[in-house]
């Protein structure tokens, strides 16, 4: 086999499996609330080297614009990834790399809001009876990125612990819709991804009559128009019946028309049409369930239609208004409690910051009574020197070195070996007389000590301040004296 035989080979190989990574479809459908993404498909000379894929959504018959990513929309190599995609994502998009372009009109169906699923994606499953059916809970793009996945039949667990997969012999009872639910975690959110399976059991024996449509459907109508439900089913025989089942059964406003049988070749089959017809629609005639039965000799099949209402510009304005409502009530209320409750919130609040406002107070009188005092007198002792005469201290030096308001007076209670527990600004002094304290016990007022320090006094005709005669034996004389 020659090389470019292989090279056919291989690039319609990729060809192939390429449909599950992309999408070629000129229009796609997305349910809202789910995540979404659509894959840019690269020709495989692009996927060989290093490309740039361009994403732009189109507004119009002349305006395009650059998709941009965000906290919702994201870009994952090929891929653009929507978490989840809304109503308003829906339009044409289309994704560039080089020369080449691909284009998607995206139609965004609204969630169903009674289902597990939506009737409108369902992957059909025909199975004969006594033959394997399978049903796998896999997903091409977010399989990897699932935390958990669930698989449920009719929006009820399938019994098994956290079974993700039917692999049995298929019997009539096995009909039915099987969804599997992948649960995604995403920027601190939680998203569902849902992908639905519509299995039906087919008799081997005899091909029987059958209806038309999902088994469950909701249908939205508009009060005072008119409304047709659609019930269309297959005949194998002509005693089979289809008839409506509706409620109320007194409602005046329903007329139900059966269409003429269509023959279908030559076999004998017929395809009848029941027609029920809502002409105006009322209040009377939402919110119930429309059954159309088909009923055979062997078995009967139901198909359920749920009447709601069409949400139109008013009820928007309504919700609108009750929200406006209930916010302004909720705010008028606030203030009342915060009014009531003032005193309470503002010890708490000082409570949460812890700030002491009495603090600042006291600053300000050390600062008054230092720029008032005309001696500094500083004990040279470590057991003064404490923190909590520091800003004293350093003020009072600042008054006396800076300003030079204030004359220091310096006294020396014990012997100091060590000088590092004083302020450095004490060396800037030119010149200073120590007293020193040589007793070991309380001198007398009229000795040689309390006369010198009278001296560097400042002198007072009157009223003069007295030292008590055993202040420094007791080491009761603050760090700081202010005089």
């Amino acid at each position: 086999m020659s090389l470019r035989v292989l090279v056919m080979l291989f690039l319609a190989f990729v060809v192939q499996s390429m449909p599950d990574l992309c999408t070629f479809r000129g229009y796609i459908t997305a349910l809202e609330g789910e995540p979404y993404h659509l894959r840019c498909c690269l020709s495989t000379d692009h996927y060989q080297r290093n490309h740039i894929v361009r994403w732009s959504k189109r507004y119009g018959p002349h305006r395009t614009v650059a998709v941009n990513s965000s906290d919702r929309i994201i870009f994952n190599d090929d891929a653009i990834e929507f978490w989840p995609i809304k109503m308003t994502d829906k339009g044409t998009y289309s994704c560039a790399v080089g020369n080449q372009e691909n284009k998607w009109n995206i139609i965004v169906t609204k969630r169903s809001e009674h289902d597990c699923f939506h009737p409108d994606y369902l992957i059909t499953k025909e199975v004969e009876v006594a033959k394997s059916l399978s049903i796998n809970c896999t997903h091409d793009y977010y399989q990897k990125e699932a935390y958990n996945i669930s698989l449920f039949k009719d929006c009820s667990p399938v019994p098994g612990n956290h079974k993700t997969y039917i692999l049995k012999n298929a019997v009539m009872n096995d009909t039915g819709n099987y969804t599997c639910i992948f649960f995604l975690y995403k920027n601190g959110r939680s998203f569902n991804v849902t992908k639905t399976f519509s299995v039906k059991i087919k008799d081997t024996q005899e091909i029987i009559s059958t209806l038309y449509g999902n088994s469950i459907n909701y249908v939205e109508a508009e009060l005072g128009k008119e409304k047709i439900l659609n019930c269309t089913a297959l005949l194998m025989d002509s005693a089979d019946i289809i008839y409506w089942d509706k409620e109320p059964n007194n409602a005046t406003n329903i007329i139900i028309d059966k269409k003429k049988s269509i023959p279908s070749g030559s076999s004998g089959k017929l395809y009848v049409s029941n027609l029920l017809k809502i002409k105006p629609v009322k209040e009377e005639n939402l919110n119930i369930w429309y059954n159309c039965t088909l009923m055979t000799a062997r078995n009967s099949e139901t198909i359920r239609f749920f009447l709601k209402k069409k949400e139109g510009p008013a009820d928007v304005s309504r919700h609108i208004f009750i929200i406006v409502l209930v916010s302004s009530a909720a705010i008028i209320f606030l203030v009342i409690m915060c009014i009531i409750y003032r005193v309470d919130i503002m010890l708490c609040y000082r409570d949460l910051i812890r700030r002491d406002e009495t603090l600042t107070a006291i600053i300000d009188d050390v600062d008054s009574l230092i720029k008032k005092s005309r001696r500094l007198i500083i004990v040279l002792s470590e057991n003064y020197m404490s923190d909590k005469v520091r800003y004293e201290l350093e003020s009072g030096l600042h008054e006396a070195l800076v300003e030079r308001k204030i004359k220091i007076i310096l006294i020396e209670f014990t012997p100091i070996s060590n000088f590092t527990f004083l302020p450095q600004s004490l060396k800037l002094l030119k010149s200073h007389r120590i007293l020193k304290w040589k007793a070991d016990k309380s001198l007398p007022y009229n000795s040689r000590f309390w006369k010198n320090l009278r001296y560097l006094m400042p002198a007072k005709t009157a009223k003069s301040i007295i030292f008590s005669s055993d202040s420094l034996g007791n080491e009761s004389l603050p760090g700081l004296s202010k005089l």
